[in-house]
C-alpha cells in the first residue's frame, strides 16, 4: 500500500470569501459545492486544501492547521509581503526541526505555515533528532 497525498480540511465561516483569500496566495479552485456554497477545494501545484463551510463551528487551532513545504521561503515571503496580508509573521530561521518558515493567518484564524527544508531530502524528524544529538554532546 502506498499513501499518495494529503488534503487538510479546514472549517470556515464563508467558503467563497475563504477561497478568495487563498486565490490571493496563488491557489485556484474548480468551483463550489452546494447552494449556498458550502465546500471548495483550493489547489496550488501538488497542494490541496479543502474549505468546509458546514454547520460545524470553526475551531481555534493551537498551532499550524497546514504546513506547506516550498522551494524558496524567502522569495515566497517577499511575494506574500507585497500582497499586504493582514496577518503574516516574519521568517523564523534555524528552527530545530530543520526548516525556515513563516505563517499566514487566514480569515478564520487558521495558521498556514510555509517552510523550506534546510537539509533537502531529510525528514523533519531526522533533522530534529540530529539537532538534539548536537545539543546533548555540548
Amino acid at each position: 500500500m502506498s499513501m499518495l497525498r494529503t488534503m487538510p480540511v479546514l472549517q470556515v465561516r464563508d467558503v467563497v470569501a475563504s477561497a478568495g483569500f487563498y486565490e490571493r496566495l496563488g491557489f485556484f479552485h474548480h468551483g463550489f459545492w452546494g447552494d449556498p456554497p458550502c465546500f471548495c477545494i483550493v489547489q496550488s501545484d501538488g497542494i490541496s486544501i479543502a474549505l468546509d463551510g458546514g454547520d460545524t463551528p470553526v475551531p481555534t487551532n493551537h498551532g499550524w492547521a497546514v504546513y506547506v513545504y516550498v522551494e524558496d521561503v524567502s522569495a515566497l515571503h517577499a511575494e506574500f509581503s507585497a500582497l499586504g496580508l493582514p496577518e503574516m509573521t516574519e521568517i523564523r530561521r534555524g528552527n530545530p526541526y530543520g526548516c525556515d518558515d513563516f505563517d499566514v493567518i487566514d480569515p478564520d484564524g487558521h495558521h498556514i505555515a510555509f517552510g523550506q527544508d534546510m537539509e533537502p531530502g531529510a525528514s523533519p524528524g531526522l533533522v530534529a533528532a540530529r539537532h538534539n544529538e548536537k545539543e546533548d554532546a555540548t
